[in-house]
């Protein structure tokens, strides 16, 4: 069985929570929301847990007690700029990469499997992406598709109005093999709307 670790970006400020206490740590039925997240990481059993943390690092620190390792991400220049800042806590890693949102507590451990499944698929991709089909599609990024293949992902404001009429958006969670994942990253640029 391939080995599981899971990188839990929690890097943003959550400026718009209006509060000291660091947004993931915002209590959901009496616990913060991203012992949520870790109950279902946990349920798979993974090799290792990276939480890339930005400002509030002491308070993730205490709240996780050792449970997981953190990453640092300074400056803060984007998702894949956060989750290239797990590399250093993975030495030597060898398995599936989940990439989860500390503040998108109520994924399933069965979704997520469900995603390294179909990465370990014969037919399988060189990354997962967990999309979704909302009644509103408010201002999430689109995922462009030629049959069950990715051929573009577009936020919203860099979107054509024709992308935009896709009704596949963009959830951000996803699963890539450890040997791929930071040679993947190293092609991303930041040259869109959001900078």
């Amino acid at each position: 069985m391939t080995q599981i670790a899971a990188i839990i970006l929690a890097a943003g400020k959550g400026t718009r929570m209006k509060s000291d206490l660091h947004k993931v740590l915002h209590p959901i039925a009496g616990r913060p929301m991203l012992m949520h997240l870790l109950d279902s990481v946990d349920q798979l059993a993974p090799a290792c847990k990276v939480v890339v943390v930005g400002s509030g690092k002491d308070q993730l620190e205490a709240a996780l007690a050792g449970s997981a390792s953190l990453a640092v991400q300074e400056p803060q220049l984007g998702t894949g700029h956060a989750v290239q800042q797990a590399e250093n806590a993975l030495p030597g890693f060898e398995g599936d990469v989940l990439i989860l949102y500390g503040d998108v507590p109520f994924v399933p451990a069965p979704t997520m499997q469900a995603m390294i499944d179909r990465l370990n698929a014969p037919d399988a991709p060189a990354v997962v992406v967990l999309a979704f089909e909302p009644e509103d599609m408010l201002s999430y990024g689109r995922v462009i598709t030629e049959g069950d293949r990715i051929t573009k992902m577009v936020e919203h404001k860099d979107a054509s109005a024709e992308e935009r009429a896709c009704r596949l958006c963009n959830s951000g969670l996803m699963a890539v093999k450890s040997k791929d994942l930071f040679a993947l990253l190293s092609r991303v640029g930041n040259d869109n709307a959001a900078g």
